[in-house]
Parts: C-alpha cells; structure tokens; sequence
C-alpha cells in the first residue's frame, strides 16, 4: 500500500480531507477484494443499470451540457447509453476474480488482483459517460475509485457518483468503492493522484502529463487530431455520412472526432456536393479566415469558448451567413495545401473540418505523417477506399494506435457495436503520444497478475535450431 509515505510533509486541510477519502477507500477496497466473481458480476449489473436507465441517463446529459456548456444533450444521451451498455458488454462473462489462465504444461499459472484505490481523472466533455464507464471497469477488477472531474463538470459527476453509491448500497456493498474528494481543482487532483495505487487520466494534455509526473503508476488518454483520407475508390456516399456524423456528433467535442480530410482530386468536387447534401457548410478563402481568426484570436491557441459549440454559433461569431443555420452541422474549410503550422490542421475540439485535394497516394501518406506528427501522434486516422493494398500501407507508415476503414473515427475509435474495438473512456496514443499503452483501455488494463511458476521437465533448446541461420550465413 501507498499510504502514509507523505508523513512528514505539513499537514494542509485539504491533505487532511483527501487522507480521509482515501482512507475509507482503501477500507471499501479491503473488504471488496475478497468478493467472489459472482458477487461481483451482480454489484456491475446493479451500477451499470443505475448508469443506464433511461431517466438517470437524461438527467446526467442534461446537467452535463448546463453545467459545462460543451457538446449536446441528445447525443450526450445517446453516447453516454452506448458507451455504458458496450462497456457492459465487453465485460459480460469475463473472469477477474481468482485464476485468470491455467497452463499446465509451462506450469503457470495466473491469477487476478485489483490494483487498489484509483484516482480518475475526468474531463469536461462526456463527463458523466467517462465516470460511469471507467468505473464500471474498475469496480468489475475489485478496485475502489476516487473521482477528480473537471471544475465545470463536478455538479454533472456528483449526481452520477451518487446513483452508483446508491447501486452500490442496493447490493450490499460499501459505498465508499467509489467517492469525489475535496472541491474540483488541481490541488486535489493532485493530492489524490500521489495518494492512490494507480491513476487513470482522460483530459487535455496537461491533465495527463501531470498524471504521469504524479509518482503514481498512470494510465492515460492521448491528444486526437485525426487525419481522414479519402481515396477514389470510397463509396462517396457511406463516407459523406461517417464522416459528416463522426466530425459534428456532441458538436465535435471527441478527441476522436474527424478533424482533417484529404480527398482525391478525381473526387473532390462530387464529393463536396455529397457533404453539402448532409448539411456541411462548405467555407469559401474569406469565411475560411475569418473562422480561423474567431478560433484562434492570437493565431496559436485555441480559443476555449469555441470549444464544443454549434456550427451555426462558430459561423455565427466568424461573421459567416449559412442558408439554413438550424440544419447546419459542420463547417467545412477547403484548403490548398498542407501546412501544419496552420492552426485549422490542429485539434479543433468543434464541428470544423479540414479540407485538402491530393494528387497521388503517395504525397497523401507523406500529408498524414506530417499532420499527425505535428498534432495528434499515436492517435488514429481513417481511410475510405476499397483498396486493401492502400490500407495496409497507411497503417504500416503512420505512428497511430488506430487506423479506421470505412468508418467513422468519431463514432468508433472508443468502440463501437459494428466493430472489433473495445468500448472505452480512454484512447491511448502509445509511446507516439506519450502513453503507457497504445490501445483502447479497459477493464483488463484495471488488474495486477500473480503468477504461480510450478517446476517442470527440462528442456534445453537446440542451439543449432536458434543460430543455425546465422552459422551457416557467417560462420561459427
């Protein structure tokens, strides 16, 4: 346990508060961890329907959008229902108490433990749908949760971690397996992470770079940007529509949102005509400059308030005169070229998308390494194309955890129930992006392993069957 090694340091109050959380945390933890799995499975189920239920789920997006302002609380609604019953499925079944794999002839065998008490770290945007999924995870692995949202989400969490701490009673099990501690700022955040067994951060950079400088093992979330190519292959029209839903879905507040397209010049204009179709603005060089100044005042930074707002309300504050404003879902800038110190090829967290014509597949390639090595490493990109052979070439040239093919990045890099990927609150970007883990995470993440070594018949390797290849190229 990591308890008690800050001893010495002067004892503030709100040390004091936070050493009493994480107290009873550990305490719930304790009793917790001797649960037997189906004890367990029922304590998920009692959670993940207080979580799922349809009224709970309205209050929780509609607080979520008053309190923080960010996205929309219908598809709020709706991500948060998705991502709670896909995380549910994903865990359906699935052992994490008592032996986890059993290999008799290397004579291992594992067994699962929690990790202990968490500090999760939440955003603002999808608040309660990062609280409610992450920790079912980590309830599920027998571990206890304390909760550091965002300032402008803590009302949304309170009430979610009140409906699990509800569950949790139902069932006979310690409330205190999940607790908010103090009042929402960086202070506490940082007091709970140094305090508990391992942290799990979803945020802004700087939220997950602190995570990791904690002197707590962390897990954490990386910056998105995604890159979306599309070739002259696509079927134009199921690309219109992934992407059109991916980049203005909870007006485009997911890291995983399409940020960048860069389509074909055989195919560009028709294609334009299709996201028109779909109710995207396309910008002409004057709107698309006074977009990007309302954006990015000082040309650098983007601006807070833009963050998650309408198409119509950016367009609106751009001085930009749309048909049919309420129709409107997404801002398009077509651009000529490639230029990654253009803020309009950063992270845009907002119905805004990129737009650039290529010419071969080639430069392509070369335009998606340069974008996501400058904004969104490790993250994800997309492709829409009916060519394996192109597939595969992007996958093996770009640094990304993910590439996605004839989907959406927005609607599936955290999971989704039409592909392989796991359902998630946390998409690591890898070593690229500097996370532990280059990876949906999951409950499967949330567990320490002890493995039992039983002694068996020895078996000495050939050495000619390892460096044979070598010997008979270079010699003994």
């Amino acid at each position: 346990m990591r308890g008690g090694r800050r001893a010495h340091r002067r004892r503030s109050p709100l040390h004091i508060g936070v050493e009493g959380v994480l107290h009873r945390a550990r305490r719930a933890q304790n009793e917790f961890a001797s649960w037997p799995q189906h004890r367990v499975d029922e304590l998920v189920a009692a959670v993940g329907w207080s979580c799922y239920r349809e009224d709970n789920a309205r209050t929780m997006a509609a607080m979520a959008h008053q309190h923080t302002g960010l996205g929309d609380p219908e598809h709020l609604f709706a991500l948060h229902r998705k991502r709670v019953l896909g995380t549910l499925r994903d865990m359906q079944g699935a052992t994490t108490v008592g032996v986890l794999e059993d290999d008799p002839d290397r004579g291992l065998c594992t067994l699962a433990k929690p990790l202990g008490v968490v500090a999760l770290i939440s955003p603002a945007t999808a608040p309660c749908s990062a609280v409610a999924c992450t920790g079912l995870q980590l309830l599920k692995t027998r571990n206890a949760v304390i909760c550091s949202p965002n300032p402008a989400a803590q009302e949304a969490v309170d009430f979610t971690i009140g409906l699990m701490r509800s569950a949790l009673r139902e069932v006979g099990a310690p409330p205190d397996l999940i607790q908010r501690a103090g009042p929402a700022t960086r202070e506490t955040a940082e007091e709970i992470m140094r305090g508990a067994d391992f942290v799990v951060a979803s945020g802004g950079a700087s939220t997950v770079r602190r995570a990791y400088r904690s002197g707590t093992p962390a897990i954490g979330a990386g910056v998105g940007n995604p890159t979306v190519v599309v070739d002259e292959t696509a079927d134009l029209d199921l690309a219109a529509e992934k992407i059109g839903i991916g980049a203005s879905y909870n007006n485009g507040t997911s890291c995983s949102s399409e940020s960048n397209l860069l389509v074909s010049r055989e195919i560009v204009a028709e294609f334009e005509n299709r996201l028109r179709s779909l109710g995207m603005h396309t910008c002409d060089a004057d709107e698309t400059a006074r977009l990007r100044r309302a954006m990015w005042p000082d040309g650098v930074r983007l601006d807070r308030a833009a963050i998650g707002r309408p198409a119509a309300t950016l367009a609106a504050r751009a001085g930009i005169d749309l048909t049919d404003p309420a129709k409107t879902t997404t801002l398009v800038t077509p651009l000529d070229r490639v230029d990654v110190t253009d803020p309009l090829f950063g992270e845009k967290l907002s119905p805004v998308v990129t737009m650039v014509a290529y010419d071969s597949f080639a430069d392509v390639v070369d335009a998606v390494d340069a974008i996501t090595r400058h904004c969104g490493s490790g993250h994800s990109c997309g492709i829409h194309t009916t060519r394996n052979d192109r597939v595969n070439i992007l996958a093996d040239r770009i640094g990304v955890a993910r590439v996605m093919v004839n989907q959406s990045t927005g609607a599936g890099n955290s999971g989704s129930f039409d592909n392989g990927l796991p359902f998630t609150s946390i998409v690591a970007s890898g070593s690229w992006g500097g996370c532990a883990q280059s990876e949906n995470v999951n409950w499967r993440h949330f567990m320490n392993r002890t493995t039992i070594s039983r002694p068996i018949r020895e078996r000495l390797p050939d050495e000619n069957a390892i460096f044979g290849a070598y010997w008979d190229r270079h010699g003994v």
